[in-house]
């Protein structure tokens, strides 16, 4: 299905996320991933030795994972999507090992506000905290794109995917605040990508929504059991499962498909629900 083609897979932290069973659901579809995660690049400068080790060990979990999951030949490599220089060294890289893309997932997001399941009410949230939480886990979406196309490895014909979720749209009764706003221009950023690059290069760009999940840094970093086993309840197929997401993804980076501009949802039906 996926042969000869090669995916961007973004955002994986460790084995169990969402990102990580995309990454295997393309190998098993005969296609190849590049695999990045947040680390200390020669691009950082005057980091301070709390904020370098938690760089090293959040980038030593993703190599392991991605060596255990994958196996030693995927390509991998530190991406800090914040630092223009990085995005830059990352793309060139690629140009100069003769690794054209026929697409990549966007799983990328920070938001600073959450802290221990806590999270600030939107009136606390800083300037600082909102902006920064924007630009990672939404304007990065745009300099992403930018630094593929610039030298030409993202390929025409190539498909987008960002993964998002239901409180992008509405309060969720968890809170997921700052984020939320964040998920939100995501889903507009990748609509304006679905016009754009259509209209230029014959790419396609689609959100996805799923359902409430705690296997992840991410979701567990947020939900509580509780508000999954809500999710699951009042959802009419139950709660969706990360190999549900996977095989969504791979459908939406087939070449055969003619889908761009969507906000799908994977979720058992959740999104539905008042």
């Amino acid at each position: 299905m996926l042969d000869n083609q090669t995916f961007l897979i973004t955002g994986i932290a460790d084995e169990n996320s969402l990102a990580m069973k995309t990454a295997e659901k393309i190998l098993k579809n005969n296609g190849k991933v590049v695999c990045t995660g947040l680390g200390v690049t020669s691009f950082h400068k005057n980091l301070s030795e709390k904020a370098e080790s938690f760089l090293n060990k959040n980038y030593e979990d993703f190599e392991n994972a991605c060596k255990k999951v994958l196996g030693n030949d995927v390509y991998t490599a530190p991406l800090d999507v914040t630092l223009p220089e990085s995005l830059s060294h990352f793309a060139d890289d690629l140009k100069t090992r003769n690794i054209e893309l026929n697409g990549f997932l966007h799983a990328i997001a920070m938001d600073k506000t959450i802290r221990n399941k806590s999270v600030k009410p939107m009136l606390e949230v800083t300037a600082e905290e909102f902006n920064d939480t924007m630009n990672v886990s939404a304007f990065s979406l745009v300099t992403l794109c930018h630094s593929l196309l610039s030298n030409g490895v993202l390929q025409n014909g190539a498909s987008i995917v960002s993964l998002s979720y239901i409180a992008a749209e509405k309060v969720s009764f968890f809170p997921y605040i700052n984020m939320s706003i964040a998920k939100a221009a995501l889903e507009r950023l990748t609509i304006e990508m679905a016009y754009e690059l259509g209209k230029k290069y014959g790419i396609r760009a689609n959100a996805i929504r799923f359902s409430p999940y705690m296997g992840s840094k991410a979701g567990n970093a947020t939900l509580k059991v509780e508000d999954v086993e809500r999710a699951n309840r009042i959802s009419p197929l139950g709660n969706a499962s990360p190999e549900d997401l996977a095989h969504e993804i791979v459908h939406l980076f087939r070449k055969e498909t003619r889908i761009t501009g969507e906000i799908r949802h994977v979720d058992g039906g959740f999104h539905i629900m008042g």
